[in-house]
């Protein structure tokens, strides 16, 4: 990934955030999923991945010591909001929001249970999602977020760190060992790619695995169309038995899968793990239509 020039200053004139950590005493704690990121270089990297910024008001999940929130405006976020559980952090996101006033607010709260649409309505501008995500919470909140209804959905864009198995399973193709449920819903509703791969020597404390930021962008139309929650109870019932042929994995779903198998084009002994997206697709817009039952 090649970084385009900054945009923004070169330093923000805030403290070293080695020095706010230290200050604030914020040791990165296992039960939050937390690492930090503490080279402001690379999180402006990351914040440019959702450019344009000027216009647009930008989501944090876990933002901590500020590392990421700063790159953003840094890099021309009209406005930041900050979603933080860790009351610890706090202090040193107010030290931030005091350097860039009427830019950067601060939500208090468990993301898993954040109003987002309520949140995206009272900033100005596109909506992207821009975080750092804490990894025990970080499938849970992205499926929250491609299952949004209405679609196309409150966001614009969004730019995520993942533990970058999970950063492959979202991109993976038909045929990989990667490629399960959540390739399937997050290829269906947007056009997502690995824009970033970190080391865990880029964080603090250095995980034990590396990670990736992926970038997604909504489709407006997801094609063929569908309904998202059939989507998912097809694709649950798929892969719930990998490696097993579909007329026989797909009867937690409905008793008699090869009738809406041969409605679909696909073979009964065809295996989840073979389909394509519009495969899946495909066949849960039929399953709303009937297909899987006798005539």
């Amino acid at each position: 990934m090649i970084a385009t020039p900054a945009a923004g200053p070169a330093d923000d004139g805030l403290p070293p955030l080695r020095d706010v950590i230290r200050n604030h005493e914020l040791t990165a704690k296992k039960s939050l999923g937390q690492n930090f990121i503490l080279d402001l270089n690379l999180t402006r990297r990351i914040a440019r991945l959702a450019a344009p910024l000027d216009q647009t008001t930008v989501i944090e999940i876990g933002p901590g010591p500020g590392g990421l929130t700063r790159a953003l405006l840094m890099e021309g976020a009209r406005r930041v909001i900050a979603i933080e559980r860790d009351a610890r952090c706090l202090q040193a996101i107010a030290q931030i929001s005091a350097a860039y006033p009427g830019r950067l607010a601060v939500h208090e709260g468990d993301a898993l249970q954040t109003n987002y649409p309520a949140l995206a309505d009272a900033g100005p501008g596109d909506v992207a999602i821009v975080a750092n995500l804490p990894y025990n919470i970080a499938t849970t909140l992205l499926v929250g977020w491609l299952e949004a209804e209405p679609w196309p959905p409150w966001w614009n864009r969004m730019a995520l760190m993942f533990q970058k198995e999970v950063a492959e399973r979202i991109v993976a193709e038909p045929g990989s060992k990667a490629y399960g449920r959540l390739s399937v819903i997050a290829q269906w509703r947007t056009t997502a790619r690995i824009a970033l791969t970190l080391p865990p020597a880029a964080f603090t404390p250095p995980p034990k695995v590396s990670s990736a930021v992926v970038v997604f962008e909504p489709k407006p139309s997801p094609s063929p169309p569908c309904s998202v929650k059939t989507l998912g109870r097809v694709t649950q019932s798929a892969f719930g038995q990998r490696r097993k042929m579909l007329r026989q994995s797909l009867k937690s779903l409905t008793p008699m899968p090869e009738l809406l198998l041969r409605e679909a084009g696909i073979a009964p002994e065809e295996r989840a793990e073979r389909l394509t997206v519009e495969d899946f697709a495909r066949l849960a817009l039929l399953f709303d239509r009937g297909a899987h039952k006798p005539d």
